[in-house]
């Protein structure tokens, strides 16, 4: 599944993606407010978002958290730590990732956020998510606040009946598409 959805993207014009980025920057009036928390992430590639979807959550007077992933001694994954989003002073970072220069929050920074919004390959109607499989987001999500909103953010075709789940992954309670924008998840069955 993972390889077909790459593939899929692979396929997305420039134009096309930038049209999808305004469209989600567009949704986010309902996400960002003065005074929330948002933890989100700089995409890459041709996953859905922009530096312009950041920029807008600024200007909605959000405070946005970004990720920095690493991995322990033994190369193992560890709970993404966090830093605060600053216009135009983002770092290179492992994995082809962008990321905020240090210092770093912790782990638990997540715990701040009133809404997390995480890349995603596809996420089903039950809110199970397909990442990439490193398992950083799958260790951070359990962290945050039960009340905060898990967004996962795709394109509208990458909302799918079902994704293969298994026990440890946290689930989405909502998806943002360009077209649908924040669309509500179903609890599990």
């Amino acid at each position: 599944m993972r390889a077909q959805v790459l593939q899929a993207r692979r396929k997305v014009t420039p134009e096309a993606q930038e049209r999808e980025a305004a469209a989600l920057a567009a949704h986010l009036a309902g996400i960002a407010a003065p005074g929330r928390t948002v933890c989100a992430y700089v995409p890459i590639g041709s996953e859905p978002g922009s530096l312009a979807m950041l920029d807008e959550l600024l200007a909605r007077g959000a405070r946005v958290l970004l990720p920095v992933a690493r991995h322990d001694g033994a190369g193992v994954p560890t709970p993404l730590r966090w830093g605060e989003y600053r216009p135009g002073r983002l770092v290179d970072a492992q994995f082809g990732l962008r990321e905020p220069a240090a210092p770093w929050l912790t782990a638990d920074a997540v715990a701040e956020a009133d809404v997390v919004l995480v890349p995603a390959l596809a996420v089903d109607r039950c809110g199970v998510r397909l990442g990439r499989g490193a398992g950083f987001y799958d260790r951070s999500l359990g962290r945050a606040d039960t009340a905060a909103l898990l967004v996962a953010v795709v394109r509208d075709e990458e909302v799918v009946d079902r994704v293969p789940g298994e026990a440890h992954d946290v689930r989405m309670t909502h998806a943002l598409t360009p077209g649908c924008g924040l669309v509500a998840l179903r609890e599990s069955q």
